[in-house]
C-alpha cells in the first residue's frame, strides 16, 4: 500500500490546523485589546461585525479575558 500521498495530506492538516490555532489565538488577542482600548458603547458591535463572531461570544471572551487577568477562570482561548 502506497501511503505517501495520505502521509503528505497529514502532514498539511497538521501544519494548517497548527496556523488556524495560532491565529485564532492573535484574532482573540487583538479583538481584547481592541474591546479594552475604551469603553464606548459600540465597541462590542465594532468587533462582532470584523471578526463575525456574535456580540455573546464577544462578551464571553471579553470576560474571560478580564478573569484570566485577575488570576481567575477561563481564558480567553477556552471560550
Amino acid at each position: 500500500m502506497d501511503t505517501a500521498k495520505l502521509e503528505l495530506a497529514a502532514q498539511r492538516y497538521r501544519e494548517l490546523h497548527d496556523a488556524l490555532d495560532g491565529a485564532r489565538e492573535d484574532l482573540i488577542q487583538e479583538a481584547v485589546a481592541a474591546l479594552r482600548q475604551d469603553d464606548e458603547r459600540g465597541n462590542q458591535a465594532t468587533v462582532a461585525r470584523i471578526t463575525g463572531w456574535t456580540r455573546e461570544y464577544v462578551r464571553r471572551i471579553k470576560n474571560a479575558a478580564d478573569q484570566a487577568q485577575g488570576g481567575a477562570g477561563e481564558t480567553p482561548n477556552q471560550v
